[in-house]
C-alpha cells in the first residue's frame, strides 16, 4: 500500500518504496558476472582455444552484501540490516551488479593471426543515489514530517543485451606484442532507464496530512510486452580492442603491458519502447471521511488511476539510442625469479587501472601479487573504488599442455562479512586448447 491515513495523517509506507527497488535490482532478472569483461585477457597463457567464461561481480559504496542479497534473492530485512548500511550513507551513493557469460573460441587464421569468434550475454544493473532515497526506500516518509527529502540527480539503469563477435589477434607485433580486435552484432533484449532530474523531491507536511511530490523524472523502458532471452526489442554493434606489449624494466627481469578497452557501442532500441517525461508538482492530501454512511461509489471513482497518470506524466513511443557501459582496464605486470621448465616465472607483480564509462562507477585502482609452482598458478587481489571501497581478493589457475582452468575473485570481502562490507564476485574461466 502506497498511503496509510489515519486520521488526516498520510505516510507513504516503506513496503511499497522497497518494491520500487526491487524492479530495478531485479528488471535484468537473477544472474552471475565479470571482474574485467575481457575475453582476449587470458589469451597470452591459453592461446588457440575454446573457453567457456562466467563472471560475476556486485558492491556498493554504502549498501552492505546482506541487504544487496536479500533485495536480490528475497528475504525479510530487518532494522539491523537497515540500520547497518544506514550508516555509511554520503550525500550521493552507488551501487552495480553485473554479470556476462560467453562461449569463445580463438582458432588457427595464419602464421601471425588468430581468428576469434564468440557469443555472449551480458546484464548490467547499477545506481546512484541520495541518502534521502535510501531513507524513504527503507523507512518510509514518516521522519520527514516538515521536512522536503532530496531526490535529485538520481539514476537506475538496467540492461540485458546478447551479442555474437567475431575479430582476431595478430601476434608478434614488433616481435614481442599482439593487437586483438573484435566487432560485435548486440541483440537488446530488454531495458530500464530512470533519471531524476534537479528539483525532484518530496515534501511531508508537519502533521503528515499532505505529500507534495515534485516529479522531475524521465524514464525508458523497452518492449513491455517482448520480455526473455528471445525477445529482440534493440539493434546495436560494438567494438573490443586489445594491446599487449613486453618491455625491459628497471626492476625485474621483464614487463608486460596490457590495454584493453570493450563495450564500445551502442543499441538502438525500437519504437515499441517508451519514453515518459514529468516535470510537474503532485499534492496529495488523501481523503476525509467522517461518516462511514457517506462513502458512495461515486466518491472513489473520481479516484482514476490513469486520469493522475496521464496528468502527471508525458509518454510516447519512438526509437532511440543508448551507449552500452565502456570497460576500459590497463595492467602492468613485472616478472622476478627464474623462468621454470613449464615457462613462466616463479613471481608477478602486478598493477592496474579500470573504468566502467555510463555506469555510475568510480576510477577502481588495483595490486595483484602472484605466486607461481609448477602448472598451478596462485594469486592475491587488493583493489580501492568501482562500487566499493576496499576490495579483496584471491585466485588459483592450473594451466596444463592441453587445458586451462581458472577460479578467482576480486571480491571476497563480502563473503566472509556480509553485515559489514560490501562486494562479491567470482570469475570461473575452462579452457581447451587448440594445436
Amino acid at each position: 500500500m502506497l498511503n496509510k491515513t489515519t486520521r488526516g495523517y498520510l505516510y507513504c509506507t516503506s513496503d511499497y518504496l522497497k518494491q520500487c527497488v526491487f524492479i530495478v535490482l531485479l528488471l535484468c532478472s537473477l544472474m552471475h558476472r565479470a571482474q574485467y569483461n575481457s575475453n582476449f585477457i587470458n589469451y597470452t597463457k591459453i592461446g588457440r582455444s575454446i573457453s567457456l567464461n562466467s563472471e560475476f561481480e556486485s558492491g556498493s559504496n554504502a549498501m552492505n552484501s546482506d541487504l544487496i542479497n536479500s533485495l536480490l534473492w528475497g528475504g525479510y530485512i530487518d532494522k539491523e540490516t537497515k540500520d547497518a548500511s544506514q550508516k555509511n550513507l554520503k550525500a550521493y551513493n552507488n551501487f552495480g551488479i553485473n554479470l556476462n557469460y560467453d562461449l569463445n573460441a580463438i582458432v588457427k587464421g595464419g602464421k601471425k593471426f588468430d581468428l576469434v569468434v564468440g557469443i555472449k550475454n551480458q546484464e548490467i544493473v547499477n545506481g546512484y543515489f541520495t541518502r534521502d532515497f535510501y531513507n524513504l526506500v527503507f523507512y518510509g516518509n514518516a521522519a520527514y514530517k516538515g521536512k522536503t527529502a532530496d531526490l535529485s540527480k538520481c539514476n537506475f539503469n538496467a540492461l540485458r543485451f546478447q551479442e555474437f563477435k567475431i575479430g582476431g589477434v595478430v601476434n608478434k607485433v614488433d616481435s614481442m606484442g599482439k593487437i586483438g580486435f573484435s566487432v560485435s552484432f548486440l541483440k537488446g533484449e530488454q531495458l530500464f532507464y530512470l533519471g531524476t532530474g534537479a528539483n525532484s523531491s518530496l515534501y511531508t507536511s508537519e502533521d503528515g496530512s499532505q505529500v507534495v511530490w515534485n516529479s522531475d523524472f524521465n524514464l525508458a523502458l523497452s518492449d513491455t510486452a517482448q520480455r526473455g532471452f528471445g525477445s529482440f526489442n534493440g539493434v546495436g554493434a560494438s567494438a573490443d580492442i586489445y594491446f599487449e606489449t613486453e618491455y625491459k624494466s628497471i626492476v625485474g627481469k621483464k614487463s608486460r603491458m596490457v590495454v584493453n578497452a570493450n563495450n564500445i557501442g551502442f543499441i538502438y532500441w525500437r519504437k515499441q519502447s517508451v519514453q515518459y517525461s514529468s516535470d510537474s508538482v503532485y499534492n496529495y492530501q488523501g481523503y476525509s471521511v467522517n461518516n462511514l454512511n457517506d462513502l458512495r461509489d461515486s466518491t472513489l471513482s473520481n479516484l482514476d488511476r490513469d486520469s493522475v497518470i496521464n496528468n502527471l506524466v508525458n509518454n510516447y513511443s519512438e526509437n532511440f539510442n543508448v551507449n552500452i557501459p565502456t570497460n576500459l582496464l590497463i595492467i602492468n605486470k613485472i616478472y622476478f625469479g627464474n623462468l621454470s621448465p613449464f615457462g613462466q616465472y616463479k613471481y608477478c607483480f602486478s598493477f592496474g587501472f579500470r573504468h566502467i564509462f555510463n555506469a555510475n562507477y568510480i576510477p577502481y585502482v588495483f595490486i595483484e601479487p602472484e605466486y607461481t609452482y609448477r602448472n598451478f598458478n596462485f594469486g592475491a587481489h587488493i583493489g580501492y573504488g568501482g562500487y566499493m571501497r576496499l576490495s579483496l581478493g584471491a585466485s588459483v589457475s592450473l594451466n596444463r599442455p592441453e587445458w586451462f582452468f581458472r577460479l578467482g575473485s576480486n571480491s571476497l570481502q563480502g563473503f566472509i562479512l556480509p553485515k559489514s562490507t560490501s562486494g562479491q564476485g567470482v570469475y570461473v574461466t575452462i579452457a581447451k586448447k587448440l594445436k
